[in-house]
């Protein structure tokens, strides 16, 4: 039976180079729908904790796990998608009857978000720095469990802090010359829109 429900993603998991947790979020359908498969998300931190140590290491030792591609394997019921980047193992559960090319694109689009905010250096020291950026970005990827965007640049700008070598509304330095100009263009607009009467 088809999938017929939004809820794609069961977890997004972050693990370091030992295999311990930097980042999980499980997620599970709030009203589940009778169609859908059931769910298998661990929902006690001891499932979660198990899960996570199977998952690293059935994947450790995966040769295409550090390719540009990332992985796929199916594990106790959960489609996984993974990924290692340096010293970080990059995770995303779905169920097993989902769809692989959607998941992937979510997951890319995760991944690829974090190399724009961490300018390609994705690695554990920067991720544990700047977590607040990551569970942004993760937040504005998936929405419990549902893929809400996939463009790496759309999800970067709607997290990413603000410049600060762009200069701001109070940094502006505003002298009689500015405040003349703005007099004569708005003096001017009123001019042609009353001539046009």
């Amino acid at each position: 039976m088809s999938n017929l429900t939004l809820y794609n993603v069961q977890a997004l998991i972050i693990l370091d180079s030992e295999g311990h947790r930097i980042l999980s979020k499980y997620y599970s359908p709030k009203y589940p729908n009778a169609l859908s498969p059931p769910s298998h998300t661990p929902q006690t931190l001891k499932d979660q904790k198990s899960l996570e140590k199977s998952l690293f290491e059935k994947t450790r030792k995966s040769p295409s796990a550090s390719s540009s591609s990332g992985d796929i394997l199916l594990l106790d019921g959960h489609l996984v998608l993974f990924k290692q980047s340096l010293d970080l193992w990059f995770y995303l559960l779905g169920g097993q009857g989902e769809n692989e090319l959607l998941l992937n694109a979510g997951f890319v689009g995760f991944l690829d978000a974090l190399g724009l905010l961490f300018r390609g250096q994705v690695e554990k020291r920067a991720l544990v720095d700047a977590l607040d950026l990551v569970v942004l970005a993760l937040d504005e990827t998936f929405d419990d469990g549902i893929i809400i965007e996939t463009d790496p640049a759309t999800i970067a700008s709607r997290v990413s802090r603000p410049r600060t070598d762009v200069a701001s509304v109070g940094d502006i330095q505003i002298n009689e010359q500015t405040i003349m100009n703005a007099y004569q263009t708005v003096r001017e607009r009123m001019q042609r829109g009353l001539g046009a009467l």
